[in-house]
């Protein structure tokens, strides 16, 4: 009884003497890395104190502690940054759907200004700035050296004032100016139409009025057709929609599942991770889709995008996605303004990240592009002339077909100008045609073609592989 008492005081003892052996270095580098830090604070508050009373001209003091917590945050990566009162009052404005400016969603590669999407209907859009162009100037001034938010306010200004932006685009030798009319931006979230039997949900941006907009869109289209067994398919098309909120992209994405997760979020610490489940319920009742996707595609767009992807829901077609799969908290700060700091990254069911890598399409189909006319290049032939087929039909005296009733004659008609839409579609929109394309494929094997389909994909050791790898 005695040597187990005193085996356990020597353990506590030997305990003691061993944690006094480590603990004094612990808690001397704590110290010392605490003094480094206040030293650091020390200096900042010194040279402030020096440009304050030396620097050439005087100084506004507000301006030059934001300056300097912008430069903090700004620092760690592209997408944090520091909001002015002003700043975060434009930024709930856009997220209401409606705010004034040119229409882009630019990011900053390499100190440039870099162009992620113009959006439809907007100046920027009718000045013809695409995805990828680099913004260098504004009215003359170079944007080099300065922040995203700098720069971005300086093309920001009243409505009907006229901005010129200095372009720098692949394939093009020299810089160029767009010169561009500033605007009231209201977007419309979600436009809709029908392609023959095919309905097309244009998702513009993910703002408060996204999922309601779809949701709307989508029923008047399968009223105008007369029911959703008139239709055979949707395509949601997320090209150059450069994201927006969390929680639409997530209404966007369960609308058109019933189960399963849509995507999940880590950050920093493991407790710091979210998941979002999808509700019974698809809006389509089943119909088979394709996402359509290009490099102006990035953060809601790739959620919406990968969950459906993943899920084996809809066939994803276009070009990379733009890769932005980081998460943004905005956290109010004293004074109204804001600090959007990164604190997660996005997930997609089959845990991959979308960061830096983007959602690989199913199906690549590039946006061709129209070759440039060659000055002083003749026309080889005469302007309107079109080469025509010659069918049996053409032939003088070919045979009639006469085993035709009116109402089969008129359905062939009807039949014949259908195609012939299409065809115009592929001249205007060749991705957005492939996609109606591939529905009209799945119609045309029957309602069971879509099921089998998945059935398949899902026996064979590829696709198993790539689901427990996590790979596109």
């Amino acid at each position: 009884m005695n040597k187990l008492a005193l085996a356990a005081v020597g353990g506590v003892a030997l305990g003691l003497v061993v944690t006094t052996q480590f603990a004094g270095p612990l808690l001397a580098q704590e110290a010392e890395d605490g003094g480094s830090i206040y030293q650091q604070l020390d200096l900042f508050g010194d040279i402030f104190e020096r440009i304050r009373a030396e620097y050439v001209e005087e100084v506004d003091e507000e301006e030059l502690i934001e300056a300097a917590i912008n430069g903090m945050l700004t620092s760690l990566d592209p997408h944090s940054s520091y909001l002015s009162p002003k700043d975060a009052a434009a930024m709930r404005v856009q997220t209401r759907g409606e705010f004034g400016g040119l229409g882009i969603e630019v990011t900053q590669e390499e100190g440039w200004v870099k162009v992620v999407s113009p959006m439809d209907g907007t100046p920027a859009d009718a000045a013809g700035i695409t995805t990828g162009d680099f913004i260098t100037a504004v009215d003359g001034e170079s944007l080099m050296g300065l922040t995203l938010d700098e720069a971005v306010e300086m093309m920001r200004g009243p409505v009907g004032s006229e901005i010129v932006l200095t372009i720098v685009r692949e394939g093009e030798t020299e810089p160029f100016d767009v010169s561009i009319i500033r605007d009231t931006i209201k977007l419309q979230a979600v436009r809709a139409r029908t392609e023959g039997e095919t309905v097309v949900l244009r998702v513009t941006t993910f703002n408060d009025q996204t999922f309601s907009n779809l949701a709307e869109g989508l029923a008047a289209q399968v009223e105008t057709a007369g029911g959703v067994e008139n239709v055979n398919g949707v395509v949601l098309d997320l090209r150059n929609n450069p994201g927006g909120l969390l929680d639409q992209a997530i209404y966007v994405a369960d609308a058109f599942l019933d189960a399963g997760e849509i995507v999940s979020t880590r950050g920093r610490q493991s407790a710091d991770g979210e998941r979002w489940n999808a509700q019974p319920g698809d809006i389509t009742e089943g119909l088979p889709m394709v996402v359509l996707i290009n490099g102006g595609s990035a953060s809601a767009s790739e959620i919406v995008a990968g969950a459906l992807q993943d899920h084996r829901r809809a066939v994803v077609v276009g070009t990379q996605s733009f890769g932005k799969g980081s998460v943004q908290t905005v956290m109010p700060l004293a004074g109204e303004g804001a600090m959007r700091l990164t604190t997660a990254r996005y997930y997609t069911p089959s845990g991959r990240s979308i960061q830096a890598l983007g959602i690989a399409p199913d199906i690549v189909v590039a946006q061709p592009v129209p070759p440039a006319p060659i000055e002083g290049a003749e026309e080889a032939e005469e302007p309107g002339f079109t080469p025509q087929e010659i069918h049996e039909g053409d032939l003088r005296g070919a045979l009639g077909n006469d085993s035709l009733s009116e109402e089969e004659l008129s359905q062939l008609e009807e039949e014949q100008a259908k195609a012939e839409a299409a065809a115009a579609l592929r001249e205007e929109d060749y991705q957005l045609a492939y996609a109606i394309d591939i529905l009209k494929g799945l119609s045309a094997l029957g309602p069971s073609a879509p099921a089998a389909m998945q059935a398949a994909e899902a026996q064979t050791p590829a696709a198993e592989g790539a689901a427990e790898t996590g790979e596109p």
